[in-house]
């Protein structure tokens, strides 16, 4: 038996409105939840036109002008506006009868394009038992034919298997939203030994160290520490029948583990710097999750993940505008202070979901509409833009001092450090034995 997809009632109007504008095909990302028991899809959202692609010559229409880097790099576009817990669950296809026959297989192409572009960028690993199945739904523009099948990313030779499309109203109204404050203060050293000060690599690896430590924070819902196999809902009442979009939010806090276990073997790294980044500041992350009894452990699972990505997609983006502004090449290493873009939330119209969206401080209210438009075919007011935290910035600091006498200061407070700890039982023993041959010798002298 294949999996299920419910999927919102105004999605069905969206496509059908799309099938009278095909010319001869158009293509789309679908947005939605996984669970264990059925998906739910929220969103459908056609791929962006080309300006390139209004001078195409006449012929015959041919699936092989399928642009894939052009529709994966809007994946990962649309992946960053995403909150926790909704995901890019797969694509869709409305094309012309002739084109049919073709559809299924460039359809099967996208997806594991997709899922491997949307999987280099995450510092995070899916979780084994984690749904790994991705829909491919294709419509004939001229029958109106829906067929949707499912692949498993995981599996390369993954074949089709059928599933079942069904549409149903006010899908979110009564799922759960889960929202936290993040303060960030992470220190990431600059190796001397990378090449041209290479600040993005560095960052992605020193957030990578940082994801584990938010993976293994402790969290409180409402103040509670709920075990992980137990229903969020629980001991909650549930009004059946309410189509009314109506948020059921709940505040976590974020406990990070200051150290690491008593049983755990640390040890020191000397490492030669010529510098450091420093991120500091607060984020706001959000998380939503279906109402048909979620498991605590999905709830935190989402917010684990919007907590990680909101931070390394932001970084993303500002090396992106640094590129774009000052060059891939550049080579001047000087003290600099850099904002990192601000997090803004979107209601989508009928629903408690809120989408999200990232501003830098100069961009205008105008820009970030555009960009709903573009990416996710969403008109947006600007009043129905909010803000959603103070500034956070990047502070890049270059080693002042000659390197020389930098890196034996380094050297001498780490081995010091190093020594310390290693010897930290001996200097006990060796202080207790001191003091009771002390005490021994005054005892026999009196």
């Amino acid at each position: 038996m294949g999996r299920t997809y419910l999927v919102e009632e105004g999605i069905g109007q969206y496509l059908t409105e799309l099938s009278t504008k095909v010319k001869p095909y158009v293509t789309g990302l679908l947005i939605g939840q996984c669970s264990p028991q059925r998906d739910y899809v929220i969103r459908a959202v056609r791929t962006p036109a080309k300006e390139q692609q209004q001078e195409e010559s006449v012929g015959p229409p041919k699936l092989v002008s399928l642009d894939e880097e052009w529709i994966t790099t809007h994946a990962s576009q649309v992946s960053r506006m995403l909150p926790g817990g909704l995901l890019v669950l797969g694509v869709f296809m409305i094309a012309t009868p002739e084109l049919a026959k073709d559809g299924q297989n460039a359809l099967r192409k996208l997806i594991f394009s997709v899922e491997k572009s949307l999987s280099k960028r995450r510092l995070w690993k899916p979780a084994e038992e984690e749904v790994s199945d991705r829909a491919a739904l294709q419509i004939c523009s001229a029958t109106k034919k829906v067929v949707c099948r499912t692949y498993d990313v995981q599996d390369p030779k993954s074949s089709a298997k059928p599933a079942d499309w069904k549409y149903q109203s006010a899908l979110t109204a009564s799922w759960v939203a889960l929202g936290c404050t993040v303060n960030v203060n992470i220190h990431i050293p600059l190796l001397a030994t990378s090449p041209n000060h290479d600040l993005e690599k560095n960052t992605k690896n020193g957030l990578n160290r940082w994801s584990k430590q938010i993976e293994d924070s402790v969290f409180l819902i409402n103040g509670q520490v709920k075990d992980e196999d137990t229903e969020l809902l629980e001991g909650q009442k549930k009004f059946r029948g309410n189509t009314q979009p109506s948020i059921q939010f709940s505040d976590v806090k974020v406990l990070t583990q200051l150290c690491q276990g008593a049983s755990a073997r640390s040890t020191a790294t000397v490492q030669v710097c010529s510098g450091s980044i420093n991120l500091r500041g607060a984020v706001k992350c959000r998380a939503y999750i279906h109402s048909n009894k979620p498991k605590v452990k999905e709830a935190i699972q989402a917010l684990k993940r919007d907590i990680i990505n909101t931070l390394s997609d932001r970084c993303e983006i500002l090396f992106e505008d640094l590129i774009l502004n000052e060059g891939p090449q550049k080579k001047n290493f000087g003290r600099e202070y850099h904002v990192l873009p601000q997090r803004l939330f979107v209601p989508i119209a009928g629903s408690s979901v809120m989408l999200s969206d990232y501003k830098f401080g100069d961009e205008a209210a105008g820009e970030i509409q555009e960009r709903f438009v573009e990416m996710l075919d969403q008109p947006v007011q600007a009043e129905d833009m909010h803000i959603a935290e103070d500034i956070s910035t990047v502070d890049i600091c270059p080693l002042t001092d000659s390197p020389s006498d930098t890196q034996q200061a380094q050297l001498t407070k780490a081995t010091l450090l190093l020594k310390l700890q290693q010897n930290m039982g001996l200097v006990v023993a060796a202080a207790v034995a001191v003091l009771a041959s002390i005490f021994s010798f005054n005892y026999f002298s009196d």
